[in-house]
């Protein structure tokens, strides 16, 4: 359908009005009918978010595993992590699981109550020097506990690793793509807008940005608007009704009001 987008122009340097089509015509061909506003910001954002989630991981899988591993990056000096005895048992059993999902844990003898992580998924890291350079303060730390605790309750629910993208990543990865997105009010030529239309169209979730709000509007039914004939009231029939009850009612030498109000069975008091 969004294949079929014919881009009209920017509206107000936030919006791409297109033509959509939700019909086929006879000769197989599809025609606009639909029209509808993108929103060029939530449009940007979902496609960088499908680009992002594809670049994070390796293009080629490890032998022998059926799942895809995620990019990964070293830290130094590795992280300090608190963690309880039964959550490091759970960490060490599965850390090989968790190696595909970009986390390296190791597991010092001096504690029992602390791992050390020396590699995130490289996401993590990008946020974090995103985050340095607008002069604010670390949170790779406290992204990597919130990753931690994720699995944790993964393994405690569900006795596995499962293979969809990790929330924790997910919402780090629709950070990075609202802030490189294009933003309200940035003047887009025509060649820009079509550019950003077909890339929409070859998304997995084009209806959406990457926080779930909507990325499009439809508008109206253009064939409903060019209808030529539209039902309309006959005002003048409508009259001569009236007046022809009127006279008919004067020549019946009756009352149209009393003539109800006589047919109306009298009311009884309680």
């Amino acid at each position: 359908m969004i294949h079929s987008m014919q881009v009209l122009q920017q509206v107000d340097n936030k919006f791409i009005a297109c033509v959509m089509s939700t019909r086929t015509e006879e000769n197989g061909k599809a025609g606009g009918n639909l029209l509808v506003l993108v929103d060029q910001h939530a449009a940007h954002e979902r496609i960088r978010l499908e680009q992002l989630t594809i670049g994070s991981y390796e293009k080629q899988q490890p032998q022998g595993s059926g799942r895809k591993k995620l990019l990964s990056s070293t830290i130094s000096p590795p992280l300090e992590i608190t963690v309880t005895e039964e959550q490091r048992r759970l960490l060490s059993c599965y850390h090989k699981n968790l190696e595909d999902l970009g986390l390296e844990i190791i597991f010092p003898d001096t504690s029992d109550s602390l791992v050390l992580v020396g590699k995130v998924p490289l996401c993590f890291v990008e946020r974090e020097a995103s985050e340095l350079r607008r002069g604010r303060s670390t949170v790779t730390k406290s992204i990597v506990e919130e990753f931690i605790q994720e699995q944790l309750e993964l393994l405690q629910t569900t006795g596995g690793i499962q293979g969809t993208l990790p929330l924790t990543v997910q919402k780090v990865l629709a950070s990075q793509a609202c802030h490189g997105a294009i933003k309200f009010n940035d003047d887009l030529s025509l060649e820009e807008s079509c550019r950003l239309i077909e890339a929409l169209s070859w998304c997995q979730l084009p209806f959406q940005c990457a926080h779930g709000r909507p990325s499009m509007l439809p508008l109206a039914d253009i064939d409903h608007l060019e209808q030529d004939k539209q039902i309309k009231p006959n005002l003048a029939k409508l009259r001569r009704m009236a007046q022809a009850w009127h006279l008919f009612g004067k020549a019946e030498g009756c009352d149209t009001g009393q003539s109800l109000q006589a047919s109306a069975p009298p009311c009884e008091l309680p």
